[in-house]
């Protein structure tokens, strides 16, 4: 079996992990190639989603103060127009004069 360090497809990041520049489509040596690529791949959407809930967790706050400033506003548009649907509880009560 052709270790991944052994091969040209093979490099090292700045950081010491390892980049694997195979293309599963075009060039793979062996069956096991495949199968490292994989799992190569999974660590890459592993960190994706990470991001992806990071991003998420930053955002949170100020979706809920949107969120909260666009209630307001509908519950204030709402009581605005109060008088169009003729609710008025006044009229119904003998006692407001």
């Amino acid at each position: 079996m052709l270790r991944c360090q052994d091969c040209e497809f093979f490099r090292t990041r700045a950081d010491g992990s390892p980049e694997l520049l195979c293309d599963p489509f075009s060039n793979i040596k062996e069956p096991e190639c495949l199968s490292k690529w994989q799992i190569a791949q999974l660590g890459v959407i592993a960190k994706s989603h990470e991001a992806t809930l990071e991003m998420y967790r930053r955002l949170a706050p100020l979706q809920e103060k949107m969120f909260q400033h666009m209630e307001r506003e509908i519950d204030e548009a709402e009581d605005a127009d109060q008088w169009k649907r003729g609710n008025d509880d006044e009229e119904d009560d003998p006692d407001w004069m």
